[in-house]
């Protein structure tokens, strides 16, 4: 049970730690998108993902947290209102990180919810006007992010209670950012001149300077909630590493053999699919799983690229083709390398994956993809 006196020192230290490395990723997440549009709207990008820093912090502490994680809430869809304005949010540790106050924990999970809108406006650069995406930040945390952290993480959850794998967001933050992006583009269309003229990221030096960043913020985003005490923070943080090098290194092998040239931004690109898929598996699986996920996720997520080329999609930024592809594979590959082994390393209980014999966790992991994708794409 999550009781005061189990708190730990060093699980606290690491997880305020975690929080102001995944901050770090949000304004990397702006100068990443900003370099890969034209130079008159590379401003606006950093500045929404700062606004929506801001936004959902308020919206966090209104509701969000106690919509999205309650541990009180009687259904399986959504969180009650116990925390609202972070009513009894303190020492008291939450369920899902019994170690660490629970006010800590709360202010890592905003993190995640900051970051995931951000992700989201990605698939619209060029087409959004501030204020509007302001007030839609607000919304679409509370009616597309908060009900599907609620049923992965929260332990009243329906895909909880189903026993979803999904360590550090595949469904939540990936795979809906990158689903409310195809959205976008569904609702609001092309860019004016998309197709008649070449379109060319202006600053590569900005796209490495936010790829840098990410990359770093990554190890916090991923290896943040997993146990010290266990190693399977250390496991996360290796898998995160391994699966950006891996994916990094197939998408510029792929893009070299179609053009016959290298490009910063294909690495880039293919380095963030890596940590993609391996975020919700960071610390559920070995670490050779990462080589296969890394390597998965550079070559599906780069033929996402084209193939949404090809059909005329506008997505400037590849959201949907990173974020989304890259969450949705992620989930599913989870299932299948997923290792009872090391899950139970710190007290937890779980058959695994395929790897260990049990194809359910496929099913599973199906139904929590295809449920997230599907809301958010429809909410969004």
């Amino acid at each position: 049970p999550a009781r005061v006196d189990n708190l730990d020192m060093g699980a606290t230290v690491w997880m305020i730690a975690s929080t102001a490395l995944v901050f770090l990723m949000i304004p990397g997440l702006g100068y990443f998108y900003s370099g890969m549009v034209r130079s008159k709207n590379a401003l606006s990008l950093v500045f929404l993902c700062m606004m929506a820093l801001a936004v959902v912090t308020v919206q966090w502490v209104v509701w969000g947290y106690s919509l999205a994680l309650s541990e009180t809430s009687n259904n399986g869809f959504i969180g009650d209102l116990g925390h609202w304005l972070f009513l009894n949010v303190d020492y008291s540790p939450h369920p899902n990180a019994p170690t660490v106050p629970g006010v800590v924990f709360a202010t890592y999970q905003c993190m995640f919810a900051a970051l995931t809108p951000g992700l989201a406006i990605g698939g619209a650069a060029e087409r959004i006007r501030v204020l509007p995406t302001i007030v839609y930040t607000f919304i679409w945390t509370t009616v597309v992010y908060d009900p599907i952290a609620y049923w992965v993480w929260a332990p009243g959850g329906w895909l909880a209670k189903l026993g979803v794998l999904d360590f550090a967001g595949g469904c939540a933050v990936e795979t809906a950012s990158g689903f409310a992006a195809l959205a976008f583009y569904a609702v609001l269309g092309k860019r004016r001149g998309f197709g008649e003229e070449k379109w060319q990221p202006h600053n590569h030096l900005n796209i490495i300077l936010g790829f840098a960043f990410l990359f770093f913020g990554w190890f916090g985003f991923n290896a943040g909630g997993a146990t010290l005490v266990s190693g399977r923070a250390g496991i996360a943080f290796m898998t995160t590493n391994i699966a950006g090098a891996v994916a990094g290194i197939v998408w510029v092998a792929l893009a070299y053999w179609q053009q016959r040239r290298f490009s910063s931004f294909h690495f880039c690109s293919g380095a963030v699919a890596g940590m993609v898929c391996v975020t919700p598996a960071a610390s559920l699986v070995s670490t050779w799983a990462a080589f296969p996920m890394g390597a998965a996720a550079g070559l599906c997520c780069f033929y996402a690229v084209e193939l949404s080329l090809r059909l005329g999609i506008d997505d400037c930024i590849d959201v949907f083709a990173v974020h989304g592809v890259g969450g949705v594979l992620g989930v599913m590959l989870t299932g299948v390398f997923a290792n009872k082994n090391i899950i139970g390393l710190d007290g937890g209980s779980s058959q695994g994956g395929l790897i260990n014999g049990y194809g359910h966790q496929l099913l599973i992991q199906l139904a929590a993809a295809a449920a997230s994708a599907a809301w958010s794409f429809g909410v969004s």
